[in-house]
């Protein structure tokens, strides 16, 4: 009696089994790239401090946007004077697939304080 019964149920596990599996592996590849996205913008930021206080210093923006590319792929670097501050904006596209194409793009500014007349700080 017990067997009847199980036997029309035990194609139902699998098949909710099929349906399931894909929007597990949906939901956990969109979480795992969340996570390189979310490490991008932490090596975005810590470029970006880095960038401020090399141009602080009287780096030539050259320079220190050949410098960005090297840490952080993709990057493009823009700076701008706010007063006595020299500030520097680094975006750069999503590194992970999927949020690349729909045009994500992951950006950081850093501002240091410049030395007299912009030549670097006082010794």
């Amino acid at each position: 009696m017990w067997g009847s019964g199980h036997g029309r149920d035990a194609g139902t596990v699998t098949a909710e089994f099929a349906v399931v599996l894909p929007a597990v592996l949906l939901v956990l590849a969109c979480c795992l790239g969340a996570v390189q996205v979310v490490s991008q913008q932490v090596r975005l930021t810590d470029a970006a401090g880095d960038a401020a206080r090399l141009l602080a210093r009287g780096e030539t923006a050259g320079q220190v946007a050949d410098l960005v590319r090297r840490s952080v792929d993709g990057a493009r670097l823009a700076t701008e004077r706010r007063g006595e501050f020299v500030c520097a904006r680094l975006s750069a596209p999503a590194a992970f697939g999927p949020y690349a194409a729909f045009g994500l793009t992951v950006a950081a500014e850093s501002c240091a304080l410049a030395g007299p007349a912009g030549r670097g700080p006082s010794p």
